[in-house]
């Protein structure tokens, strides 16, 4: 069914493609602006917004071949393409409609010619149409349907269908460990509404999650739109987050790292580990603790430890003595000797 607004807008132009382009070449082109307009892609963004629908109205008349058979005959009326002229054809003359209703099969050049009544609806003489009837094959209009018995006023209203509701943002927070297992929520909408859902494990701090239906209410028949979660994620004061990996900082004494020992080690789940420390481990150096992580989409990522020596803040006489042996057994070196090499190239 025509539209009002087929005589503005050029679907063609819309998706970038040529006017004789084939069904293939007006598909790939949707597919690609459909993808770079999508909502999901361009929060907020409102011009985004429209250009998505209106990326989607023109692949939705030219993927159909009878619909883009009228948009472009009402193109072609638009653009002056399609010419009306008056008196009986003859040598070098056409009856003026039919350059018109040749793309609807009604005759052309060489076809049948179409022959028009003066009178109204059932009065067409013997062997004519009614021009209400052609134009209301056209555009979806009836010849008494129309106000006025006009035959274009029906065909060009509602063409487009009831229109679903629109998406709606909305934001929650979540504590991190809720974010890391998942979680259940309850929301309240501007309206007042309460809406529960289940966040999924591994959320992260920022990330949109689509809640397809929980949006506002569109036209009558049509479905609600999406409500757009943003959630943001609460930090933890011992655990923190790198992709699907959990991180945790982990003391060691002095005596540890330099001599080797195994410890044990938080998880987020309370059950601890043990891992092992090896002899002359230093600060910053990170032990790997499997399958500990967050369990993500491609697995569970894991644990990781950073080694962090704790300097001890206060000596018994002798912990000094045992540390000034040390000192003296190791005066012969420099443990900054390469930092000034390399600082000098």
């Amino acid at each position: 069914m025509a539209s009002q607004d087929w005589f503005e807008k050029d679907f063609y132009a819309i998706l970038g493609v040529p006017k004789d382009a084939d069904a293939a070449a007006i598909k790939k082109a949707y597919r690609k602006l459909a993808k770079q307009h999508h909502p999901d892609r361009n929060a907020g963004d409102a011009a985004a917004e429209q250009r998505f629908k209106d990326v989607g109205e023109a692949h939705a008349v030219l993927s159909d071949p009878k619909q883009r058979q009228e948009y472009d005959a009402v193109r072609s009326m638009a653009g002056g393409g399609a010419r009306f002229r008056a008196g009986a054809g003859g040598p070098g003359g056409a009856t003026g409609f039919e350059d018109i209703f040749s793309a609807f099969g009604s005759g052309g050049a060489g076809g049948s010619r179409v022959r028009f009544s003066s009178g109204g609806p059932g009065q067409g003489q013997p062997g004519g149409e009614d021009i209400n009837d052609l134009l209301s094959q056209m555009f979806g209009g009836g010849a008494g349907g129309a106000r006025g018995g006009d035959p274009f006023a029906s065909g060009f209203r509602g063409a487009r269908g009831p229109r679903p509701g629109a998406d709606v943002n909305a934001r929650t927070t979540l504590g991190f460990r809720d974010a890391v297992e998942g979680s259940t929520v309850t929301l309240t909408t501007a309206d007042g509404a309460r809406v529960t859902t289940k966040i999924p494990a591994g959320v992260r701090d920022g990330q949109k999650i689509r809640l397809r239906g929980k949006g506002g209410e569109g036209d009558p028949g049509a479905p609600k739109g999406d409500l757009i979660l943003t959630v943001s994620v609460e930090k933890h004061p011992v655990f923190g987050r790198d992709g699907d990996h959990l991180t945790v900082d982990l003391p060691v004494t002095f005596a540890e790292a330099a001599l080797g020992a195994t410890v044990a080690v938080p998880t987020l789940d309370g059950t601890p580990v043990r891992v092992k420390v090896a002899p002359g481990t230093p600060s910053g150096r990170v032990l790997r603790v499997k399958g500990r992580g967050v369990a993500g989409r491609h697995g569970t990522g894991d644990l990781l430890a950073r080694v962090q020596v704790v300097v001890p803040q206060r000596l018994t006489d002798e912990a000094r003595a045992a540390v000034e042996t040390l000192r003296d057994a190791e005066a012969g070196a420099d443990p900054r000797a390469t930092l000034f090499q390399q600082a000098a190239t």
